[in-house]
């Protein structure tokens, strides 16, 4: 399993608890940092705010991204990742329940790694979740983050 922490960002409690369960029931003992809106989730990866302590040489191994987030949307918060050196390579996964064509599209247009429309479905989000973490903990090879 690969060191480094998981950035899970999300607002909505149930999706937080069902996505750590899930992680968690497939084995990933990666630590799974949770930023409940985009501010949060931009405090943590660059040091400010209540994360103005935090060691920024170490970032996440890969990010969770919701789209609809409270404060600063996802996609907000993609744009800033990628506009930044020390952040620009990580692993973004949007994982969200947007169903609409312009999300995916400005998405992927803003250099997201995936884009994975969340399952309604309890089993079928306890699988896709488990899919998440073998592809972008085991088999995904990331460069050095710096």
């Amino acid at each position: 399993m690969s060191e480094g922490a998981i950035l899970l960002v999300e607002d909505n409690p149930d999706d937080v608890d069902l996505t750590i369960r899930a992680l968690k029931k497939n084995n990933i003992k990666n630590e799974i940092v949770v930023a409940r809106d985009g501010v949060e989730a931009l405090d943590y990866l660059f040091g400010t705010g209540t994360y103005a302590e935090r060691d920024t040489s170490t970032m996440p191994i890969v990010i969770l991204l919701d789209l609809k987030l409270p404060k600063v949307d996802g996609l907000e918060v993609l744009k800033r990742i990628r506009s930044e050196n020390r952040t620009k390579m990580i692993p973004v996964v949007i994982l969200t329940s947007s169903k609409e064509e312009k999300d995916l599209i400005e998405s992927y247009s803003s250099h997201a790694n995936s884009y994975i429309q969340k399952p309604v479905d309890f089993d079928q989000f306890m699988d896709t979740v488990r899919h998440l973490g073998l592809y972008w903990l085991i088999l995904n090879e990331v460069p050095p983050i710096s």
